[in-house]
């Protein structure tokens, strides 16, 4: 009887990932950007987005999203502004700029991901996106099971 291998799951995603992370990085570079700056630019909310829920959803460091959010509002990107009626809470809004660098993110993002999509069926877009709910899954259990702080 034969066995077939198959590669690691979590190291074809990882070896993805870097791929993609290159690509979007080379692409933040060419508007002058990083792809951080096009990360938050796509989570920020007409309303404002409080800045204590970006980096969770980015898997930032405090200190580093500090340290970006500070670069964004100096090159004029997004503001900062009080939330009413509670000064610890600090919502972050896009300027004008950071919009028309929003659409230019989106644009390319959109793009890729019609590429992608014409050249898989629905049946395989399902698919991935039930192994990736598994994998999930599986992270929170491992996690769960291990005391592992993420």
């Amino acid at each position: 009887m034969s066995t077939t291998t198959f590669p690691l799951i979590d190291f074809t995603i990882r070896s993805a990932w870097h791929r993609i992370s290159r690509m979007y990085n080379h692409q933040a570079l060419n508007q002058g950007m990083t792809m951080s700056y096009g990360f938050i630019l796509m989570m920020v909310e007409k309303e404002g987005t409080p800045s204590t829920q970006l980096g969770p959803k980015m898997g930032m460091e405090p200190t580093s999203l500090s340290r970006t959010l500070n670069a964004m509002e100096k090159e004029g990107l997004i503001r900062r502004s009080e939330a009413s009626g509670d000064k610890r809470k600090v919502l972050i809004f896009l300027t004008d700029e950071g919009l028309k660098k929003r659409r230019e993110v989106r644009s390319f993002l959109l793009d890729f991901n019609h590429r992608l999509k014409e050249k898989l069926s629905i049946e395989e877009l399902n698919n991935f996106f039930k192994v990736m709910e598994v994998l999930e899954t599986q992270i929170d259990e491992t996690v769960n099971e291990k005391s592992i702080n993420i």
